[in-house]
């Protein structure tokens, strides 16, 4: 007999309203909707959410830029919430434990990707707030499957929600950098700036790359351990043996190749990027690589969040903002006035 799903919150019986920031289609603004609090399914819990940050990529949404996108959608896959409710099958999630639901909403488990262990690559994907409703909301649901466990996590929420993507996004791409002893980073933003802190305490030398005259970007990435900072079009202090860009700019990548050395490699962590310019075959000569990461995996998750134990406390910089002011959040995080991570609040039940 299927198991009956539990509530641990009046806000969340059946007659309850939901709150959700809502995208209609591309190119427009999100619009304030109350629905009916959602039930869980088969392997689905349903979470109270206590936070969610905002990602670029929730921008190249709003911009029609994510072609596998459905519509009308919720955004947000940076979430953290607690579990009010669980489906039938649920069984390692348990009502009240707090939980991270990140971009990878579900894999189908049958692919060749899948069975090699890169779900990340996935034919038939679910991705949070886009292919399925997200996190700017105040209840979400979501495969338990594919929640991370936050137990134990010595971060509030509010400084919790950027290390589902802008953390786990930026520990593949680190990942992907291999063992660069000398790391540039293009673009200090959310990924960034916890990156940059991981690279320094692994004993890297990491040079900060920004918007030209973006002296809050560049003092932040000195105060957190960065050993230069400058301008994108500046040239790098020394060789680099790895640069990863989180900047979603396709002009970057021949500065970025012009910036490491030889067999050094480029990694490209947006999953949107404005058109890379032609450039000499020179640039890229003497094995040098240019990589992109795509997603990621539950392995990522788990790997990311046990790294954290190893390394000193981060500093996670967050801007809040109440849920119903996203629209904002966005216009500010499109206009670079966000410096660390921009994170909605939902109201309190």
């Amino acid at each position: 007999m299927p198991a009956i799903a539990q509530s641990t919150s009046s806000v969340s019986d059946a007659a309850g309203r939901s709150l959700a920031m809502v995208l209609r289609t591309a190119r427009t603004a999100l619009v304030a909707e109350q629905r009916p609090v959602p039930q869980p399914g088969p392997g689905e819990v349903r979470l109270r959410v206590r936070a969610c940050a905002v990602c670029r990529t929730d921008l190249h949404l709003q911009d029609g830029d994510l072609p596998m996108a459905r519509w009308p959608v919720v955004p947000g896959h940076e979430i953290v919430g607690t579990v009010e409710a669980c489906g039938s099958d649920v069984l390692a999630l348990r009502v009240g434990q707090r939980v991270g639901v990140p971009w990878l909403g579900g894999a189908c488990g049958r692919c060749r990707y899948c069975l090699a262990g890169r779900e990340n690559l996935c034919d038939a994907p679910q991705f949070t707030g886009c292919t399925r409703d997200g996190g700017f909301a105040t209840h979400v649901l979501a495969d338990a499957a594919f929640c991370v466990p936050l137990d134990g996590l010595p971060f509030d929420d509010v400084h919790a929600a950027p290390l589902l993507c802008a953390g786990l996004i930026g520990w593949r791409c680190l990942r992907r950098a291999g063992d660069a002893r000398a790391l540039g980073l293009y673009g200090f933003g959310a990924a960034a700036h916890l990156m940059a802190q991981v690279a320094v305490a692994q004993g890297r030398r990491v040079f900060a790359f920004t918007r030209r005259a973006d002296d809050a970007a560049q003092q932040l990435a000195r105060a957190l351990g960065c050993a230069w900072a400058g301008a994108s079009d500046d040239p790098a202090p020394e060789p680099l043996d790895a640069a990863i860009l989180f900047a979603p700019v396709g002009a970057l990548v021949p500065r970025a190749l012009a910036a490491v050395r030889k067999g050094g490699r480029v990694v490209c962590g947006g999953i949107h990027m404005s058109a890379i310019p032609s450039f000499p075959y020179a640039l890229l000569w003497d094995e040098r690589e240019v990589v992109s990461v795509a997603n990621l995996t539950r392995t990522d998750a788990h790997e990311f969040i046990a790294a954290l134990a190893t390394v000193p406390a981060l500093q996670v910089h967050t801007q809040p903002y109440a849920l119903g002011d996203a629209e904002r959040a966005l216009a500010d995080l499109r206009a670079g006035t966000v410096h660390g991570a921009a994170v909605l609040l939902p109201p309190e039940a």
